[in-house]
């Protein structure tokens, strides 16, 4: 086998790597790493497994013909120069979140672009989902929302009822 032949056989088994990581994650944050020593980028990776998520460093090309085989949005534009790839299993937020933290604290690792469903995120909307409140902070106050309507709907029944005079006799 020529050393060609190899070669393309090893890039297609990276990306078809790098694409089955692309399906089976909801979501891909596109960094830049540039700058980010081999301390700080452990420690990001581990704080990024916390939160359900994994940073990887891959070729861009590789990149790109992975996310155009899987069917997702072209953002070659945004590869180039030092890429990291940031994956998860389910939460985009969290994630978005340790790499805000880190960002502001190492003022390296600014986000390119991402995909989120199928679509492209511009690295505004990365940051705001990453200053979003916890999940469970969002779904405590969605229920103190539907609680507090319940409670007011309840408020004006005890109003009516006690308007027209209390519990109505029934005539035996």
């Amino acid at each position: 086998m020529s050393s060609e032949k190899k070669m393309n056989a090893d890039k297609a088994v990276i990306i078809d790597a790098l694409q089955a990581k692309v399906n089976a994650s909801p979501f891909l944050i596109v960094i830049d790493y540039a700058g980010i020593t081999v301390p700080e980028f452990t420690e990001l990776r581990a704080n990024l497994a916390a939160a359900g998520a994994s940073c990887m460093v891959a070729k861009n090309s590789y990149m790109t013909k992975a996310l155009s085989e899987a069917g997702l949005p072209d953002i070659s534009a945004a590869l180039k120069g030092q890429t990291a790839y940031v994956m998860g299993e389910s939460d985009v937020c969290a994630a978005a979140k340790v790499i805000n933290t880190f960002a502001k604290k190492s003022k390296k690792a600014p986000y390119k672009t991402g995909i989120l469903d199928g679509a492209q995120l511009e690295p505004a909307k990365l940051q705001a989902l990453g200053d979003l409140p916890a999940r469970e902070v969002l779904l405590a106050t969605l229920l103190g929302t539907i609680n507090g309507a319940g409670a007011a709907l309840a408020r004006v029944i005890q109003a009516y009822v006690d308007k027209e005079g209390g519990s109505q006799e029934t005539a035996e």
